[in-house]
């Protein structure tokens, strides 16, 4: 098991662009995805510009690092987020 410092309560991901989250300003966040579907996640800057997209096997975790203000959204909310300490 890793050992992660938690900086927030997971939540779920917002569905769409506008309407994510950058997780209280984290510079790492630890991504799950609850359901059994396989889950595109998307960073996007604050302006709402696609920096990058990745795909999140269902039932896998990621960690991603990211810009503070950089927002994270998801096609699903299955796909939960927390901010965590590196």
């Amino acid at each position: 098991m890793k050992n992660i410092k938690l900086l927030g309560s997971e939540a779920a991901c917002g569905t769409s662009s506008g309407n994510g989250s950058n997780f209280s300003n984290s510079r790492l966040v630890r991504l799950v995805n609850a359901g059994t579907t396989v889950r595109l996640v998307t960073l996007e800057t604050s302006g709402n510009v696609t920096i990058g997209t990745f795909s999140l096997v269902g039932g896998e975790e990621a960690f991603l690092k990211k810009g503070k203000t950089d927002e994270i959204f998801a096609a699903s909310a299955e796909v939960k987020g927390v901010g965590v300490g590196f």
